[in-house]
């Protein structure tokens, strides 16, 4: 078990082939920037033993060494190790090579001539980064089961958000109920996968189907939901099974149900009333013997003031409702998301899972998702299909999330007007107002300032003007 007293939780391995150096820089870490768990290493060689062996939070590791030197093991930790962090010691200030370091896969490059502070406060970032992340992954597997029941039914749901565990607290509450669920939320928030943690939550081992009603005529939606038996119409030389039919004892998922017709939605009314309904040509009622889960992304109480959406059907619907958060609304879930889907990607396009810069989650939550988490999806598959080495680039997203009209006004759309700033009787001077909205912009990039200037509209020499003045 590790010592408490110990920080980071897992060593920092320094390597180095100057024992003086290894000392001195181990004082240095405990004392500068209270890293007390350090693991020293004078030959290279031992490297990747040590990495098979035990864990490690960071790799510090000199550029010049007996060979294998730190740039020939570099693309080998990378390969093998891609979560753990490499920082680049060198004596030598050169640019090519602290490119060609970050592009084989090094998290940062420092000449030893590096001033302490500036220094220290890079790996104790880089050590923040690490924490946050395997906090994510500890929720991830374990957090999942910490008041929930059936824990397992939500596992193909990524996320630690407070909202949606309340979300899985209520659905395992209804899970028994007979009556249907509406399921509300944007484009992209994961409506089917609360559909079907409910079907796994009720009856597992009976029939999910799923049906899409959007675009569907009143004909169309008749014959896919009830059936027809044979010689119904021109062209039925046999009958056919609806799908309520198909869903017996189990789920009838139907998505999009606020794009639904005036004319289906007094049919599907009376299924959900009378619990029972005719396929199409038969005179012989068959009973509803499958729950029915609907969804949608439409406003239905906007749709039922405009007579687009019938108030009697919707009460019926809203037996048992959710409404899911937007993904800016649980941005808790980023780095999460982030990883399960670079996960994926990696596994569908058979490439190694890439690092990616500690600013990318700051990044991301900078930006409003207006397709939500599959438009993060999209994001990510784009970036891996476009990677070949070292860390992941941040140029895609940024060119996505420009094409999503990105910047302070696309962050704020979201927020309601009324609620942006609330003015004292005395209004503040420009300076002033200029200084807040600075403050907060940083605030919210954590302190990336190529990531605030964009927030504020305005160019990144502008905002380090803006910086300094403020500072003197």
């Amino acid at each position: 078990m590790t010592d408490p007293a110990l920080y980071p939780e897992f060593p920092v391995l320094l390597v180095d082939d100057e024992a003086e150096w290894l000392e001195n820089f181990s004082f240095t870490l405990e004392y500068q920037a209270g890293i007390t768990n350090v693991v020293t290493c004078q030959n290279s060689c031992e490297v990747m033993e040590l990495l098979k062996e035990r864990t490690f939070s960071l790799i510090i590791l000199d550029m010049t060494m007996p060979p294998p030197t730190g740039e020939q093991l570099l693309p080998l930790i990378s390969q093998d190790y891609p979560d753990v962090p490499v920082v680049i010691l060198s004596g030598l200030n050169q640019l090519d090579t602290a490119v060609n370091c970050m592009k084989l896969g090094a998290t940062d490059y420092y000449t030893k001539t590096t001033e302490v502070s500036h220094l220290m406060t890079g790996l104790k970032r880089i050590l923040h980064e690490q924490d946050l992340r395997r906090e994510v992954q500890t929720l991830k597997k374990g957090l999942l089961g910490h008041g929930l029941r059936q824990p397992a039914a939500f596992e193909s749901i990524v996320t630690r958000s407070h909202a949606m565990f309340g979300v899985f607290k209520y659905l395992e509450a209804v899970a028994c109920s007979r009556e249907p669920v509406l399921i509300v939320g944007e484009s992209g928030t994961g409506k089917e996968l609360i559909a079907q943690a409910v079907h796994r939550l009720s009856v597992p081992q009976a029939p999910w189907v799923a049906v899409n009603v959007a675009g569907l005529d009143d004909s169309a939606f008749s014959d896919t939901l009830f059936g027809h038996v044979r010689g119904a119409f021109t062209g039925a030389d046999r009958a056919r099974e609806g799908m309520i039919c198909k869903a017996r004892g189990g789920i009838l998922f139907l998505d999009e149900i606020g794009d639904l017709s005036l004319q289906s939605q007094v049919k599907l009314l009376r299924l959900l009333q009378e619990r029972e309904y005719f396929p199409l040509g038969s005179d012989a009622a068959r009973q509803v013997e499958a729950r029915i889960i609907c969804a949608t992304n439409c406003d239905l109480a906007s749709k039922q003031e405009k007579g687009e959406f019938r108030k009697d059907l919707y009460y019926r619907l809203c037996s048992h409702q959710v409404t899911l958060p937007a993904l800016r609304e649980r941005q808790e879930d980023l780095p999460l998301l982030l990883d399960h889907f670079l996960q994926q990607a990696a596994e569908q396009m058979d490439k190694s899972v890439p690092s990616y810069p500690p600013q990318l989650p700051v990044l991301l939550s900078t930006y409003h998702f207006p397709g939500n988490i599959r438009e993060l999806r999209a994001m990510v598959f784009d970036a891996l299909s476009q990677y070949q080495q070292g860390i992941l680039s941040m140029d895609v997203f940024k060119q996505a999330m420009s094409l999503g009209n990105t910047g302070a006004e696309a962050v704020l759309s979201a927020v309601p007007v009324s609620s942006r700033m609330v003015f004292p009787e005395q209004l503040p001077t420009l300076d002033e107002i200029g200084c807040q909205l600075v403050e907060e912009a940083m605030k919210r990039s954590d302190g990336n300032q190529s990531i605030a200037s964009k927030l504020l509209g305005i160019s990144q020499p502008a905002l380090s003007r803006r910086l300094k003045k403020s500072a003197e």
